[in-house]
């Protein structure tokens, strides 16, 4: 007798010395009888941790599975998420038989058990999801409590790249009050999402904060989400591509056309109009300005530009003459230099050479000589008046055409002007909107090239 209760004395230390503990006794394979012994086991503990000593630890598992971003506020920096929570930790020397109690597990109310205080540091409003009463209690003494969270948390979200944007919030999960020698955090991460985001990567990593009163543990995850720009590339970017190509074009209209200039104001209306019915699609931040809203402004600027160009390229087509004559710098800036830049070809200069004042008097000297050599009879007088009174005439419309000539030619320098400086806008459309091309293929294939690796 004295062997036996020796060799069972021995079998007690032993089972103490690795952490087990007599398992739960059920009077009946039902809930009731199981409930009962773990009322005197287990719920009045409910206030301690479920440990043998107050220096042992606590391993708790934290896992997550994020359903969807509900929203992102570019100019709060938060994002409102939906993700379900799991909790997982062991009560140190509870088990029961699951033949003997009739389950293996069994829905426990949240305040008959301790729950590990694991909160979100970045989180910046209160949690409005709907709280579940019940977690799960397995015959091992395994807790699993599962739950959804519907939170705003704090991420500063970079849009320069907008809407090609990648960005990497954190979620620190850690405790409030227990220390990491009570408590030591283990992550597993189950990831999903839908909507306007998709998920590239996750990562975890555990960290040890030190402070005076001891050192606290904590799961900090990385959430690497990218933007789908599909919706913001067919009702931002194309729009306002099509807009553009049409500015474009309308170069092709004669420049000194009253429809040109009716035809550009009508564009820059409709691309206000069109900027402000878009305005809700765009971020707001104080942080960046995103290349978008760059690309939209010099675009309405080009357009402003064109029409402006327009009108002083009508101005100078129609009344070119009145401007007087070019200034040399001018001359030489636009005509010699732009010219050659825009391939706009020299005009031709006009080979008619104006007869000085003095040439009219000198062939009436000699008509006059060549008339006065024979000798005149009083028959001739009448036609020789008739012939200086002609001359005369002549002299005036000479003078006139001269001058016509002279402001033709000048008027043609100006409209040379014009032509260039039409030119020389076009090109700079054609240039910006490769630019914007270029700039769009590789951004959006630097954020896909994220995707596949």
């Amino acid at each position: 007798m004295m062997e036996v209760k020796t060799v069972r004395l021995i079998f007690i230390c032993f089972s103490l010395l690795h952490g087990f503990a007599e398992a739960l006794r059920c009077t009946s394979p039902t809930l009731e009888s199981l409930f009962d012994a773990l009322e005197r086991e287990v719920f009045n503990k409910k206030h301690l941790r479920p440990v043998k000593k107050p220096t042992d630890a606590l391993n708790v598992s934290v896992g997550m599975t994020l359903e969807g971003i509900l929203g992102v506020n570019e100019k709060a920096q938060s994002v409102t998420s939906l993700l379900w929570q799991v909790l997982e930790w062991d009560i140190e020397g509870l088990s029961w038989d699951e033949k003997e109690c009739g389950v293996r597990r069994v829905s426990v109310p949240r305040d008959k058990l301790w729950i590990p205080d694991v909160i979100i540091a970045e989180i910046m409003d209160e949690d409005t999801s709907p709280f579940i009463p019940y977690v799960y209690l397995y015959n091992t003494g395994r807790v699993y409590d599962d739950r959804p969270l519907r939170m705003v948390t704090s991420c500063r979200l970079e849009i320069y790249t907008f809407p090609f944007d990648i960005q990497n919030c954190s979620l620190t999960f850690g405790p409030f009050l227990h220390l990491a020698e009570e408590i030591l955090a283990e992550s597993k991460n189950v990831m999903q999402i839908q909507g306007e985001w998709e998920l590239l990567d996750i990562k975890g990593a555990p960290r040890t904060l030190n402070i005076i009163a001891g050192s606290y543990s904590e799961i900090r995850y990385y959430i690497i989400l990218r933007r789908r720009p599909i919706l913001y590339v067919v009702n931002l970017l194309m729009p306002s591509c099509f807009l553009i190509a049409l500015d474009l074009f309308s170069f092709l209209l004669p420049p000194h056309s009253v429809d040109r200039s009716s035809f550009k104001m009508t564009l820059i209306l409709g691309y206000t109009v069109f900027l402000l019915l878009m305005n809700d699609l765009l971020p707001v931040t104080g942080n960046s300005t995103p290349l978008m809203n760059v690309f939209f402004s010099i675009s309405l600027a080009l357009m402003v530009a064109s029409l402006l160009e327009t009108v002083f390229i009508t101005n100078i087509q129609l009344s070119g003459d009145q401007h007087g004559v070019m200034p040399n710098w001018l001359k030489v800036l636009v005509l010699r230099y732009l010219a050659v830049i825009v391939c706009v070809p020299r005009a031709k200069r006009n080979r008619h050479v104006a007869m000085s004042p003095h040439a009219p008097a000198r062939a009436m000297n000699i008509s006059s000589v060549s008339v006065d050599t024979p000798p005149v009879t009083p028959l001739h007088e009448p036609a020789l008046d008739e012939l200086r009174k002609l001359s005369k005439d002549l002299m005036a419309i000479r003078h006139h055409v001269d001058k016509h000539f002279k402001g033709n030619h000048m008027s043609q320098e100006w409209q040379m002007i014009g032509i260039v400086i039409d030119r020389l806008l076009f090109g700079l459309y054609i240039i910006f909107i490769l630019i914007c091309l270029i700039t769009i293929v590789c951004v959006w294939t630097v954020s896909s090239s994220h995707v596949s690796s």
